[in-house]
């Protein structure tokens, strides 16, 4: 399971371990996820397990979009307002987000990137915003090598919680993204941007609700300028396509869109094999995708070669579809 593989850790006595999969099966990897879908997301096993060490990670499918435990209703659909972003400045003010966050359901939301639209004179122009990739992203993988090559996810700062039906039921679990300014870099495309955890130590001082107090956690809270984008068809502004074009980079300049190719099929149908369960990054081989297409200047270029390469061989997606 390459998911899994991608989210490997280090534990308290420094094994190398790897997630397990909760309701693994439910998992569903998307171009395009709008509010309401459901994605992969950490949290610690205590969660889930009381007496389980707060350090060791699991991997669930959540819902996005926070449905607090306090909800009443007998039906979600009825909240009266969006609980899909959580700006990190009221989260410990709001009521739908402070009892969970000081309960300690933290959990890192994982995609290859997110879309985030520039507003002009001519509409919104939609942009693909991911981590820089290294050469290790399309090294050979050896017999028996555990570390992932694969695409970086994304990993992005959320809170958790799980409602109960009035009436009886399935617990359901669902998830919101906190925000915060936007760094600099991207700052021209939106004024706000998810708060993305750079590392397994941010990741792990998140997650470890047991040993890292709130008012801790949220110091990991700010902007990262550690990122790269490029833009894309308006062909996303739909959650109904959801295919690899929604990633294809476009040229501004002459609204160009970069066709995909064969790689494509390649691509899905690595992702298929490896049992939906892996997340790599969403695309399709793009012919002449040059660093031109990377808004950032020179030691980031390197990302746009290496996803080339990489979709070249193959690929996946697990993009979030961010609206504030």
């Amino acid at each position: 399971d390459n998911l899994r593989r991608a989210c490997a850790y280090r534990d308290r006595r420094g094994r190398r371990r790897q997630p397990e999969w909760i309701r693994a099966e439910r998992y569903r990897p998307s171009y395009n996820k709008g509010p309401q879908s459901s994605g992969p997301v950490l949290l610690s096993r205590r969660h889930l397990q009381q007496d389980a060490d707060s350090s060791e990670r699991v991997l669930m499918d959540m819902r996005w979009g926070l449905v607090p435990s306090w909800f009443k209703k007998d039906d979600p659909s009825k909240m009266q307002f969006n609980t899909s972003n959580c700006r990190s400045d009221t989260m410990l003010k709001k009521s739908s987000y402070k009892g969970a966050l000081l309960k300690g359901k933290r959990c890192v939301v994982l995609a290859d990137g997110f879309y985030e639209w520039q507003r002009h004179s001519g509409g919104k122009q939609p942009y693909f915003i991911y981590f820089p990739q290294t050469k290790d992203t399309v090294a050979e993988e050896k017999e028996g090598d555990e570390e992932w090559r694969g695409w970086r996810l994304l990993t992005m700062a959320g809170i958790f919680d799980c409602w109960e039906p009035p009436a009886g039921g399935e617990m359901l679990y669902t998830y919101t993204i906190i925000t915060v300014d936007a760094s600099k870099d991207v700052s021209f495309i939106h004024h706000r941007m998810p708060a993305i955890l750079d590392g397994d130590e941010a990741i792990r001082k998140w997650l470890d609700f047991a040993e890292v107090p709130t008012q801790e956690a949220v110091k990991l809270i700010q902007p990262t300028e550690n990122i790269v984008f490029h833009p894309v068809s308006t062909f996303v502004n739909s959650v109904r396509n959801n295919t690899p074009e929604c990633l294809a980079p476009i040229e501004l300049g002459a609204k160009k869109e970069v066709k995909a190719t064969p790689g494509s099929k390649v691509m899905l149908g690595w992702l298929k094999n490896s049992q939906e369960g892996s997340p790599q990054k969403k695309e399709n081989d793009l012919p002449r995708w040059t660093s031109q297409f990377i808004h950032s200047p020179s030691p980031k270029k390197t990302s746009a070669d290496i996803l080339q390469q990489w979709l070249g061989k193959e690929g996946e997606p697990a993009a979030k579809k961010r609206k504030v």
